[in-house]
């Protein structure tokens, strides 16, 4: 088995599952799976909804800094994941702890979110010195509002289920033994309605999004390469490694 498996049940569901626990940390292999996954049930016929969940406690602690390896190159990487925001069938993410970095990219790219009150979201960019990516500069604001979303991505804050529900960053809440119940049971009542129409209808809402995420995520990249040359970007690093405040100098 290999990062990312798909069954599709006799109600048009696609489960989804990312299978890199207990963070299931991204990497470009594993976003170019799930854009394979799902070109491939757009093709197939098969599934009129997806849901995303993950195996194990989390369900995407981001990027894991410690252990990146030579294909970690963002603007390759935000390639692979654009193509996610090219899919034709709706989705609905079941969070069940940290979406974090672009581990919240990743939570942000599905229509919905069901999440448990343990679930911590967090835009901890510039904790670690960092610039947002993933297409953060645009789903974030898309969904709260441009003065959440500054708020959030210049502190960094840690927001429980509850909190994002409240504030449109999630849209339903669930008990954490049964997130991913909830999280089927929406796409189930999704994938009752004519397909064709659902395609149709998700297309214009969705508009030129994916489009959007690929201006940004060109410049997230370019950012992102710059401030991590700085000395900011090597103590936000190393003070979330060895789990301390950083003591950030501008350099």
């Amino acid at each position: 088995m290999g990062d990312v498996s798909v069954e599709v049940g006799s109600d048009y569901v696609a489960t989804v599952e990312i299978h890199r626990p207990p963070n299931n940390f991204f990497s470009m292999r594993l976003i170019e799976e799930l854009a394979d996954t799902f070109e491939a049930l757009d093709a197939g016929g098969q599934a009129r909804a997806i849901v995303l969940c993950s195996e194990g406690k989390h369900f995407c602690a981001g990027a894991d800094f410690a252990n990146r390896g030579d294909d970690e190159n963002s603007g390759q990487l935000y390639a692979a994941g654009v193509r996610l925001f090219r899919a034709a069938l709706p989705i609905v993410a079941a969070v069940q702890g940290a979406a974090i970095g672009g581990g919240l990219g990743l939570a942000l790219m599905p229509d919905f979110r069901v999440a448990a009150p343990e679930a911590r979201f967090s835009a901890n960019f510039a904790r670690l010195g960092f610039h947002q990516g993933f297409g953060l500069s645009v789903t974030l604001p898309r969904l709260v509002g441009p003065q959440v979303a500054a708020e959030l991505l210049y502190t960094g804050r840690r927001v429980k289920g509850d909190e994002a529900v409240a504030m449109g960053l999630a849209d339903k809440l669930a008990p954490i033994e049964s997130v991913r119940d909830a999280a089927h049971e929406l796409a189930a009542e999704i994938a009752m309605s004519a397909p064709l129409a659902v395609r149709s209808i998700r297309a214009t809402l969705r508009g030129d999004l994916a489009d959007q995420v690929q201006a940004a995520t060109d410049h997230e990249a370019v950012e992102q390469a710059r401030l991590q040359t700085t000395d900011d970007w090597k103590e936000g690093v190393s003070a979330m490694a060895e789990r301390r405040t950083p003591n950030f100098t501008a350099s």
